[in-house]
Order: structure tokens, then sequence, then C-alpha cells
């Protein structure tokens, strides 16, 4: 059986290994066998691979944040599933033909989901749900402005704002990035620069910008900052710079801007199980109805992690990389939803 392991920190392509291991014998009090069907190439494996994010106690260990599969076998103590389910993996060492892992650690979800959106969206569906919900009580006409905003969690934002009449503001590193946004329904791209408050501004006028949404930190959080409202909140979420997330004294005390932190495991996965559940339900219905979804540029098989993991960490790249251990891809939508301009 493959699974995907690194041994030491370092870069990614460089220090992860596809090894063979013995296949999983049956099941263990309390858990299941799944067979994983497809699984992403998340950010953060990335920053846990070179030591910047938080993962493993020890080395070697194996990978993968986010998959989905079918359950192959299940313990006799077992009620929650059954063979032939289909569940959304909640653990981390995924990157794997199959895992053996807790019944209490999976989400059933419906065969009606594409696989490979169902296999992106554990982590960056609920993201932009939950930053766009819990902050600020957003109306229509509200702004927000986003940087990073042609990754996923950005495109997840903009389709989810334009759903509820809020208007998005999104930042790119390049010009080349500009026009994908247009066409996802962004209201207003623009590359980030020194001068982003005035060019900003100069859009909107004194219009109410009460929420900034910051996956890079250092400069660039600085920049968002500059643009919010009196009393804005500035919620980091990325490491993607490796630099401190900036605010100005002058922002936190004249214009009392707050930055918050926001974090998957803390936000959505320490509350209740209901929390949870229902929050993967909107998702699986958001993604079923066509209001969101994630372009997707290539799948590896596992044994050619290198490959992948140096596609992975390519700049410029038009969508996720996975990896589809058991993909029967005629079951593959491979689809990008309509913008909500197309749908008018």
């Amino acid at each position: 059986m493959k699974v995907i392991e690194f041994s030491r920190y370092g870069i990614p392509h460089e220090v992860c290994a596809c090894i063979e291991i013995d296949d999983l014998g049956a099941p263990e009090k309390g858990s299941i066998i799944v067979s994983v069907i497809a699984c992403s190439i998340n950010p953060a494996d990335l920053l846990i691979i070179e030591g910047r994010y938080p993962g493993p106690e020890s080395l070697p260990s194996r990978l993968g944040i986010e998959a989905i599969g079918d359950v192959l076998a299940v313990a006799d103590d077992v009620k929650e599933v059954s063979p032939g389910d289909r569940v959304l993996l909640l653990d981390r060492q995924n990157w794997a033909e199959k895992v053996s892992t807790p019944a209490s650690r999976v989400i059933r979800i419906t065969k009606k989901l594409d696989p490979l959106q169902a296999a992106m969206m554990k982590v960056n569906p609920p993201t932009a749900l939950l930053m766009l919900s819990d902050y600020v009580d957003l109306k229509p006409g509200d702004w927000v402005i986003q940087n990073a905003a042609n990754s996923a969690v950005g495109l997840h934002l903009i389709r989810l704002a334009a759903q509820r009449g809020i208007r998005t503001i999104n930042i790119v590193r390049r010009e080349s990035a500009v026009a994908a946004l247009d066409s996802a329904g962004a209201d207003l791209v623009f590359v980030d620069s020194e001068d982003l408050a005035h060019r900003v501004r100069k859009e909107i006028g004194d219009s109410h910008l009460p929420l900034a949404l910051d996956a890079i930190g250092g400069s660039s959080c600085l920049h968002l900052a500059s643009c919010l409202s009196k009393g804005g909140k500035l919620v980091n979420y990325g490491f993607l710079s490796g630099d401190p997330c900036m605010i100005t004294p002058l922002q936190a005390i004249v214009s009392s801007i707050t930055l918050h932190g926001f974090w998957l495991v803390n936000n959505l996965f320490q509350g209740s199980p209901q929390k949870v559940e229902d929050t993967y339900s909107e998702v699986t219905e958001l993604i079923l109805a066509g209001t969101i979804s994630a372009p997707v540029e290539a799948t590896y098989k596992l044994e050619q992690v290198q490959q992948a993991l140096s596609h992975a960490g390519r700049g410029g790249r038009s969508g996720k990389i996975l990896f589809t251990p058991n993909l029967e891809y005629d079951d593959c939508l491979l689809y990008t939803s309509p913008s909500p301009r197309d749908r008018g």
C-alpha cells in the first residue's frame, strides 16, 4: 500500500517520498478503513513540510490535511457509517491509498458531489464562509477587502459575498491575475502597492468597508488596514509572506482597527459537533448549487509526489493540485462553476 511521508523539514518536493507499507488489517474498535479517492495539496501542507505551520510532534510523519474516500470496512461497534459510504476525512494523514481512522473523525457526504471539489471542501469553503459571517454583521452594499484574492478562499469569498449583496475589493500580486477575478464576479481588483488605500478610496469614496481578510501578512496586511473604515476588523488567516502581521499605532488607536486571527481548528473544529455538521451541510449545498467551486490545474498519483509538490509550489498557477489515489475519472466533472454574473 502506498503512502506519502516526510522525515525532515525542508523543500517539499525534496523531502517527501512515496513509500510502500503493509496493507491495513481489520479496523480496530471505533475505527473504519477508507479507500482514499482524492486528496488536495493545501498551502498549509506545504508549510507543515517546511516547518512553518503547526504539524506533527515527531518525524517521520505522513501527510495530507484534506481528502475524501469510500468506506471499505467498519469495526463491529461502529454505527455512524457503513461500507460504501463516501466520507470527508478530518484527520491529517490522508496522502495514502487507504487510511484507518476513528469513525468520529469523518463526515458522511453525498456522492452527488464532484470528487475533486469534495476533496477540497474541508478547509477553504468553510474558511471563506465563517470569515464572512463571524466577525462583522455585514449588510448588503457593504464592502469587504481581501488579498490573495485569486486563491481558492478568495474565489469562494467573491461568490459568497455576491450571493449576499456584499461587494468585494480584491488584491492580487500580479496584473495577469486580474482578468480571471473579473470573470469570477469580483467588483474591484487591484494589484497591491503602497498607495492601495488612495486607489481604493478613489473608487468607493466614503462607502462602508468594515472587514479585511489577510492571507499574506507583512506589508500587504498593512495595506489592507489602511483601507478600512473606522472601527474595521482585519482578520489574518494565512502565512504566505512569512512576515508578521502589521498595523500602525495610528490605525489601532485613532481608527480603532483591530487585528484578529482565524484558524479553522479553533473557529470550527473546537466548536460543537453540530456546528461542524451544519457547516459542511451548507458547504455541500453551495457546491451542488454551483455557487462555489475551485479550479483544478492538475492531478497526480501518489508515486508522482515530487512532480506534484513541485507543481503545487509554483507561482502563477490557475488552479489546485491534487492526488488521486483511487479516482475513476468518469465520475469526475473537473468543472469550474459559473460566476454570479454568468448566472444573472
